[in-house]
C-alpha cells in the first residue's frame, strides 16, 4: 500500500499509511547518522531538480518511521495526533528543503521540525485531556526507581512533566539518541539537553515518591 496523495494547493501534502511503513520500515528506526548519508543527499538533490513523487516517496519512507515514534511519544501515545503532527511537519520539511546546509543529517533535522511541530501542538491543546497509554515500561531507569508503582502512575508523571525535560527525558532514555542529538534536534547547547535530562529525572524521582506514599499510606 503506498502513500495517499491529498489535493492541496501545497505540493506534496500527503496521507500516509503508517502501519505499512512501520512494517516494511522498521529496520530504519535505529540508522541514526552523526552526519549527513550521501543516499539522503543523494535523493534530495534529485528530488529538488525534479519534484517527483516517486523521489519524494523514497525520502518520506526512509525517515517517517524514526519521526512518528517519537512523535507519538511526545504526544503521550495519541496516534492520531502524531499522524496529523507528522503531516503539517512533512509540508513544512518540503517548503524549507531548499535551504537545508547539511550541516547534520537530515534525519536530525527533520526531526527538529517534527518536535517544533509538536510543540506547537501541545500549546494549542494545552493538556485539557487525559493522556493515552504508550511504552513507557520501555525506560528502564524509571523502572528501577518506580518500585512498586504501576504503568499509569509512570505515564502521568512522564505526561506531568515540562515539555523541554519530557523532550529530552524521552529523547535520550527510551529512544536512546545522545547529547549531541538532541542538542541538534532541538536547537540548545549538550549542556542544556544534560541539565534537563538531570532535572527531569529528578522531577520523575520526586512525583514517583509522592504517588508511592500516597499508596502505601
Amino acid at each position: 500500500m503506498g502513500l495517499e496523495w491529498v489535493p492541496s494547493r501545497r505540493p506534496f501534502r500527503v496521507r500516509a499509511p503508517i502501519e505499512s511503513i512501520l512494517t516494511t520500515a522498521m529496520a530504519l528506526i535505529d540508522t541514526r547518522h552523526s552526519g549527513p548519508d550521501p543516499e539522503d543527499r543523494k535523493l534530495v538533490e534529485k528530488f529538488l531538480r525534479r519534484r517527483q513523487e516517486k523521489v519524494f516517496r523514497a525520502i518520506y519512507q526512509r525517515h517517517t518511521p524514526a519521526i512518528y515514534q517519537i512523535l507519538v511519544r511526545m504526544l503521550r501515545g495519541d496516534a492520531s495526533n502524531a499522524e496529523e503532527v507528522l503531516q503539517v511537519a512533512w509540508v513544512r520539511a518540503i517548503e524549507r528543503l531548499e535551504t537545508f546546509r547539511w550541516e547534520s543529517s537530515l534525519r536530525s533535522w527533520l526531526i527538529g521540525i517534527a518536535l517544533n511541530c509538536s510543540r506547537e501542538f501541545l500549546r494549542r491543546q494545552r493538556r485539557t485531556e487525559p493522556a493515552e497509554p504508550w511504552a513507557v515500561d520501555e525506560l528502564p531507569a524509571l523502572r528501577r526507581a518506580a518500585g512498586e508503582l504501576n504503568r499509569i502512575d509512570l505515564e502521568r508523571a512522564i505526561a506531568h512533566l515540562p515539555d523541554g525535560y519530557r523532550e529530552v527525558l524521552i529523547l535520550h532514555d527510551i529512544e536512546g539518541y545522545t547529547h549531541n542529538e538532541i542538542g541538534e534536534f532541538l536547537g540548545i547547547e549538550t549542556g542544556t539537553s544534560k541539565s534537563q535530562l538531570s532535572r527531569a529525572r529528578r522531577a520523575m524521582r520526586a512525583r514517583l515518591s509522592d504517588v508511592g506514599s500516597v499508596q502505601n499510606g
